[in-house]
Formats: structure tokens, C-alpha cells, sequence
């Protein structure tokens, strides 16, 4: 058998050990026969691939920026792997989205973002961490359109920058239906962003619906702590051993498409079937909430010099980054945002490869 056989065989056999874990710890939440179909299983198991991939990226990040660190004892000295997540939480977290039908395995569906939990430690003796799965706007298109009281047939989402005409055809009692006009005048030279707009549309027209948002409403929704590596502006980064604040360009335009999505999608202008509601969907809500809450206290406990995401080493210093696997939806800041450890003058060592997590 060759090495990549290996692998795969590997590879399997962890995915079904996890996707077992899943569903003995679901089913010991839950009363009655616990029914799962294949479909689901599948996703299970890309949801292992998927956050196994995030653990490991995750631990690269730590141990490089415990590297860049000048003083170290900023250090984060707790390792991201398997044996440090807390696997009950997140085994009832996968069961839920899958139940949902978010696919890990799709571009901006679901992505996996650890958060450490300092007050709790691991049976290593490090602290824990909490893997939070986070819809991103492909998968809260797929969740409105889900749930909704009635399924649109399409729906057309722009932004609109200064050169563009843009002209909004509201109802009226000549207006039977609502519509816009919108034209692209200089399509390689656009200007400045001005505001977006979102289109419904109905099987029967006159249901039809025209949700705008200006530049104003969509800074509205960036984060206080918004990270330049993402909406732009300021910076830190290292430049001969010392730290630094750049202009960084960052994903304005892509966070401001997706700060549209997001509202063009939500509740309000989509409303949703109170009969098609299930514990997945009141599940993902209040995980909702409890995301912000966790990303509220990781802005309150960071040390003041530290950048939420600042993973270079001292020699980089590129001003724009490359662009993110997925856009959160925090307003574009990745809660890998760790507290630093005040262990002064620990130099960090690289985690030892494990063959794979044991569940």
C-alpha cells in the first residue's frame, strides 16, 4: 500500500471516529430515536476535514507569532489541536449545522474559528479552546433561502461607487411593482463605493423588494476593533524587530459586499417561515449571541499592543495581505485574537506532529 493510500485510509477512519463522537454526544442530548441520514454523516465528516485543517493553520499562527514576538511574554504557550478542544461543545455545534445542511466543504458555507477559554484547562494542563462555527455569506444565503416564508426566485446584490448611475423605482400608485435602474459607466475605473443595493425577486412581482444601503449604513456594521488587514486603514507589523503602523489597503470592497449580503439576507427583508423553524435554527441563533459575547471579552482582554491579527514575522511587512479563505462574519475580524501569557522569557517551541486526534 503506498503512502498516499495511507493517508486516505488515515484519514477516514479519523472522520468516522469523529463523526461517532458526534452523534453519541447529540444523541445523549436529546430524547427519542436520534435519526441521521447519510447526507448528513457526509457532512460530518467534511466537517472534520475542515476543522482539522483550521486547527492546524491556527497552530502555525501561534507558534510564528510567539516567534515575532520581541518580548515573549506575550507568548501564547498553549498549543491548538484535538487534545485541547473542547469536543462535547463542538460535537453538539456540528450535529446542529448539519441538521441545517451547511456544507464546510463549500467556499464561505461554514468556517471554524477557535477561541481560547481562559478559565478552563485541557487534560494536557494548557488551556482550553472553543471551536465556534461561523456561517459565512454563502451560508446565510443558504439558511434565508431555507427558511423563508416564501423562496425568492432570484436575488441581485451590487455595490454602487460614484461613477456608477444608480436611480431606486419605489412603489407607487403608478409603480405597481419595485425596481431600480443601474448602469456601469467606467467599469475598470469606478471610483469610491457610495452604497449598495439588494434585489428580491417574486414569483409574483408585485412582491418584489428593493433593500438599499448607503457607505454610511454599511461602516454602520464595522466593528469598533475592526482589523486593518481586512476593512483596511492602520496596521501593525514588524519592521526591523520593532512594530509598526502601515496603511494597509486590506478587503474594503469585499467586506462591504459582504456587510450588504448580510443584510439583504437577514430576517427583516427575508422574512422567515415561523413553520419551517426548528432547534437547528433557534440552535444557531443563540450561538449568534454567544459569539459576540465571546468576541466582546477577547476585545476587552487583549493587551493593548497587540494586534488582533498580526501573524508575520519581523521581516514581513507587505501592506496589503493576501486575501482571507473566507470573510467572517464579525465585520472581518478572525477570532484568533489570543490573551497573552504573561510567562516571561519562555522561548516558543514548535508542537510535535501527532498521528491524529483520539476521540
Amino acid at each position: 500500500m503506498d503512502e498516499m493510500t495511507v493517508q486516505k485510509t488515515a484519514g477516514l477512519s479519523n472522520s468516522e471516529a469523529f463523526t461517532k463522537k458526534v452523534l453519541k454526544e447529540f444523541g445523549s442530548s436529546v430524547s427519542g430515536v436520534l435519526q441521521v441520514t447519510d447526507y448528513q454523516r457526509q457532512l460530518i465528516q467534511g466537517y472534520f476535514i475542515a476543522i482539522d485543517r483550521s486547527l492546524k493553520m491556527a497552530e502555525e499562527k501561534r507558534v510564528s507569532k510567539n516567534a515575532s514576538n520581541s518580548d515573549h511574554k506575550y507568548d501564547n504557550n498553549d498549543p491548538i489541536g484535538w487534545g485541547t478542544v473542547d469536543l462535547n461543545a463542538l460535537a453538539l455545534d456540528v450535529m446542529h449545522y448539519a441538521r441545517m445542511g451547511l456544507d464546510m466543504m463549500q467556499d464561505n458555507h461554514l468556517s471554524a474559528i477557535p477561541f481560547k477559554d481562559n478559565n478552563r484547562t485541557a487534560q494536557a494542563g494548557t488551556k482550553m479552546y472553543v471551536v465556534n462555527l461561523m456561517p459565512g455569506y454563502n451560508g446565510i444565503q443558504y439558511i434565508a433561502e431555507k427558511y423563508a416564508l416564501e423562496k425568492p426566485l432570484t436575488v441581485t446584490i451590487e455595490l454602487v461607487y460614484s461613477t456608477d448611475t444608480f436611480k431606486p423605482l419605489k412603489k407607487n400608485r403608478e409603480n405597481r411593482v419595485e425596481s431600480y435602474e443601474f448602469e456601469i459607466n467606467n467599469a475598470f475605473d469606478r471610483g469610491q463605493i457610495v452604497g449598495g443595493f439588494g434585489y428580491i425577486e417574486y414569483a409574483d412581482p408585485a412582491k418584489n423588494k428593493l433593500v438599499l444601503m448607503t457607505l454610511k449604513d454599511i461602516l454602520k456594521r464595522k466593528p469598533d476593533k475592526a482589523s486593518g488587514e481586512f476593512w483596511g486603514g492602520k496596521k501593525k507589523v514588524w519592521e526591523k524587530g520593532k512594530q509598526v503602523e502601515v496603511e494597509t489597503e486590506g478587503w474594503f470592497e469585499e467586506m462591504c459586499l459582504k456587510t450588504l449580503k448580510r443584510e439583504v439576507y437577514s430576517a427583516k427583508n427575508m422574512p422567515r417561515d415561523p413553520k419551517k423553524i426548528d432547534d437547528a435554527y433557534q440552535y444557531m441563533k443563540l450561538q449568534e449571541t454567544r459569539l459576540a459575547e465571546m468576541q466582546a471579552q477577547e476585545v476587552i482582554d487583549a493587551n493593548a499592543g497587540q494586534e488582533v491579527i498580526d501573524v508575520g514575522t519581523p521581516q514581513e511587512a507587505a501592506h496589503k495581505p493576501a486575501q482571507p479563505t473566507f470573510l467572517t462574519d464579525d465585520g472581518g475580524q478572525q477570532a484568533l485574537n489570543f490573551e497573552s501569557q504573561n510567562q516571561a522569557d519562555k522561548q516558543p517551541q514548535p508542537v510535535q506532529a501527532k498521528k491524529g486526534p483520539t476521540f
